[in-house]
Formats: C-alpha cells, structure tokens, sequence
C-alpha cells in the first residue's frame, strides 16, 4: 500500500510553515526513493499543533506536530511513514485532547478528507443529508429544519427554518440563496476553515436550501482577504457541477440549483446582509433600511435567503440525522453545537466545536489553557471587535444566546480574543469606537458621527479632562448609537465600550491616579 501523508493546506497552517514543510516532506521522499501520496488537507483547527502532519498506518492515522522543515529528516530516520517514535509524535489525531473533547458534527471531516475528492466526503456521509432532503417536500425541509433549533451562526441568532419559511412562502418568479462568508470579526476563522478544508458541506447545504425554498441560484460571498478559500470553492463548485451535485438537475432530480462564488472588496459592513446585497449587485455596500426585509425582496429585488457559511454547513447533519437527534445538544433556545474560534493571548488558540452550554471560564482557562504569556487573564472579549469585554467576574456565563444578552454581551460569530492583565481598556474601547468610523458606510448619522465624536471624548478621557463630563458623554453617545443605528455595525459598537467602561472603571480613571494604581 502507498503511504498517504496529509499535509494541511488551510490559510492558519500555511500562516504557520506548512508549505515548507509540504515542500521538505516531498524532497525527502523523492531522495530517499520512496513512492508515497502527499494529500493536502484542511485543518483540524488545532492552530498551536500547525503545521501538522498526520500519515495513515496499518492502525490508522498517526499526528506529528508542529512539524518544522529540520524536523523531516529525522522523523523518516524515525520510521515516520509507520507512525513511529519521536519529539513531534501526538498519537491518534482524534486522541489529542484538545480534539477529543470535542462534539465534531458541522467540523467532523474538515481535517480528515481531501478537500476537493468527492469520493472521499462520500465517505465520509458526504451528500447523505442532499440525497434524503430530495424525498421529502420543501415544506418537510423547512420544517425539519425549524424543528432542529438551528439558529443563524453569524451573529444575531435568527432562527434558520422561520427565515427559510418566509421565502418559501413568497411568490416570485426566481428566488436566491446568498451565504454571507465576510468572516471580518476579529479571532474568527470557522468559516475560512469550512471553505478550506470541507467545502462540499458548504455546497450540500446551499443546495438543500434551494430545494426547500424554491431557489434555483446560490452565491457565496466571499471577503477579498481569503484568496485560498475563493479558489477552494470555485474548484469544488466545479467538481460538484461535473458529478451532477449541482446544475440543471440535482442528483437526478427535478430540482435545479446552481451556485456562483463572488469576492468582496474588503469591507466590513459588507457583513451586514443589506450591504451584502448592494455590493452583489455591483453597487457601494451600503445598509438599507428595513421593512422590506431581504426574505420578501433582497437579491435583485426578489426574496433572498441570507444564511452565513456555518448555518448553511450545519444543514447537512440535520437532514443526514434528523432533527431531533442535532437538537439533542445544547440548552435552552440554543440547540446544536457552535464552532467557538479560540484566539488572543492564549495557551492553546484553535477552533473547538462544542454543544451550547460550557461556560467561558471552561472554554478559557481548561480548552484554551489560559494566556500564552502565563499572566493573569483580564478580559474577554466574545463575538468579534463589536463584542462585549467580560471579566473573570462573569466567567460562569454559559455559552448561549440568551446568557450572554443577559449579561449585556453577544455570542455574534463566536470568536473569543483573550487578554492578559496588561490590557488597557480604555485603548480597546477607544479602538472600538475608532473602528466603527473607520468602516461605518455612513448613511446613518448615530454610527457615521457618533463613533468619530467618541474617539474625540475617549481621548480626552485619556488626557485626564473633564473626566466626569466626558464619561456620561460617551455614555450618552452609545445610548445614541445603540438605539439610532441602521445596523448591527453602529448598534453593536457600544457593547465593547460600555462593558469597558462598566467591568474595568480603574482604567478610565484620570492618567495620574491610573499610574498611581499600577
């Protein structure tokens, strides 16, 4: 049997040396005389053990990482291609304890199988979800899907089966599925991962949703910064259109569906599923108002279903397996499992799929082992540069929806930065509000002009004038912002800023008395 070595081709272990090692593993074997085959896979999300190399053996697969270009010589002196002995071993991949505790359902082959063999995802219940959704009625989709709890993994929580029912429902003579895959938040990666390492379930999933809404044309919207992810899934819509998967008839059925991968210039509002639309059609992404919601007239004019990558990825599992068995995970109105992306200053940063309900302090101290400098934590910041900065005070909250917005937070796309006891506060609340000018589309005036006054009353807070004026100011100005806004962007921006100003008051504190304190 020729040995297989997967070798992760995904942008995080490229970031990390991966081609070079891909590159010394081939010179390796080519002067060593030795026939192998050199897969190059996803990532399994396990970022602090990039590059890793994992070979297929008589006993399954063996990891090695994180695998340096010099480490190569010697791990085939090791009996590498047997699993054999040395410094980078880690055993079973699905062994490894930061993968093992895991509950891998949307993430179970991103890591595992080529990303572009049909053959292999097949394998691996690739397809199976597709092929059952295919005997059953758009309505008995839609409801299944309804049924399984699944609420839209972007940001706000929508639920997924309540926003396909309503374009279901509506007339129209041709409707759209556009996945919203301008992952901009700041520590988050699960749907680069997605499209990287597994872009199929992508493709099953946006198919699925075509059937069960009478949907004929899907579009990925893919943000400029991820070249790697565009090209992925322009080659795996074109192998999917080749095996019928896509096109004219899906599988052999009387359904049609077929999808186009388009790039985004690099905006962040460009998330914002209006300014999504605008900038499909060829316009400026800019935020439009709502009613009409994009459900009943989005795309073109016609009613559009906006799902991020992760939504759509986790359709599958749910027809695959019924929608019982995926609301089985979870708590409250939050069902199923969520991709957390582990990011910051921490021990152990990576992705780790889990079903709703570990606390922060879980996900932080025992998954991410804490920060990478051994400091003290002194913040969280959960659901990217728009997201709430928690203290350990509030490390019991649970990982849900409902929770979290209790506590004055959001999960948004689940990405979680750590920050050591050096933060200055101050300087993130300030970032935020620097941030939201920065990218504000500016068509409404709480988010166009109430971000750039709170940079202007955050510096002079810093600058020790007025503190007490100046404090209720860029309070009353996220009041503003937060209930004025058009979207999410404005509206979101006081969520950094006020949990600064409300969990770490010392830091707002007049510069003299703040260096007294330290």
């Amino acid at each position: 049997m020729i040995p297989r070595i997967y070798i992760p081709a995904d942008s995080g272990a490229l970031a990390l040396g991966a081609e070079k090692v891909a590159k010394a593993i081939a010179s390796e074997l080519a002067e060593r005389g030795i026939e192998a085959k050199i897969v190059r896979n996803g990532s399994r999300g396990a970022y602090f053990l990039e590059p890793m190399v994992e070979v297929a053996t008589a006993n399954g697969r063996v990891a090695y990482g994180p695998v340096k270009p010099s480490d190569v010589k010697s791990l085939f002196d090791s009996g590498f291609l047997t699993g054999g002995p040395h410094k980078r071993w880690l055993g079973a991949p699905d062994k490894i304890p930061f993968l093992a505790k895991q509950t891998r359902l949307t993430f179970a082959r991103c890591g595992v199988i080529d990303p572009l063999s049909l053959e292999s995802y097949k394998k691996h219940g690739g397809l199976n979800g597709l092929k059952n959704a295919l005997e059953l009625t758009p309505a008995a989709i839609v409801a299944q899907v309804t049924e399984s709890g699944l609420r839209g993994r972007g940001g706000a929580g929508f639920p997924t089966g309540i926003k396909w029912k309503t374009v279901l429902d509506t007339a129209a003579d041709r409707k759209y599925i556009v996945c919203n895959a301008d992952e901009g938040d700041s520590g988050t990666f699960a749907d680069r991962m997605i499209m990287e390492g597994d872009p199929f379930v992508l493709i099953e999933g946006m198919t699925i949703a075509g059937i069960a809404t009478a949907a004929t044309k899907g579009f990925v919207y893919i943000r400029s910064e991820y070249p790697h992810a565009v090209a992925m899934m322009q080659k795996a819509v074109e192998v999917a259109r080749k095996a019928g998967v896509l096109g004219a008839s899906v599988l052999g059925s009387p359904y049609a569906f077929d999808m186009e991968i388009r790039v985004g210039a690099g905006a962040y509002v460009c998330g914002e599923e209006t300014a999504l639309l605008d900038s499909l059609e060829g316009k400026r992404g800019m935020v439009r108002a709502k009613p009409p919601l994009p459900a009943h007239k989005g795309l073109f004019g016609k009613p559009t279903v906006i799902n991020n990558v992760i939504s759509l990825a986790s359709v599958p599992v749910i027809m695959d397996r019924g929608a019982a068995f995926y609301k089985d995970f979870g708590m409250g109105r939050s069902r199923g499992t969520i991709p957390i992306q582990i990011a910051g200053n921490v021990r152990y940063a990576g992705l780790f799929e889990a079903a709703f309900g570990m606390t922060l302090g879980e996900i932080v101290d025992e998954i991410g082992g804490g920060t990478a400098t051994g400091r003290p934590v002194k913040a969280v910041q959960v659901g990217g540069p728009l997201g709430a900065y928690f203290p350990r005070a509030l490390f019991d909250t649970p990982f849900d929806y409902e929770a979290f917005a209790a506590k004055d937070g959001l999960i948004g796309h689940a990405g979680i930065v750590v920050f050591d006891d050096t933060a200055d506060m101050l300087k993130q609340a300030r970032f935020a509000m620097e941030f939201c000018a920065i990218e504000s589309c500016g068509k409404c005036t709480p988010c166009r002009i109430g971000s750039t006054r709170g940079v202007e009353t955050i510096d002079k807070l810093a600058a020790g004038i007025e503190p007490e004026k100046n404090l209720a100011l860029v309070t009353d100005l996220c009041n503003t912002m937060k209930f004025g806004s058009l979207c999410a962007l404005g509206g979101f921006t006081p969520y950094p800023v006020m949990s600064s100003i409300t969990h770490f008051p010392d830091d707002f504190k007049p510069a003299p008395v703040r260096v007294a304190a330290e």
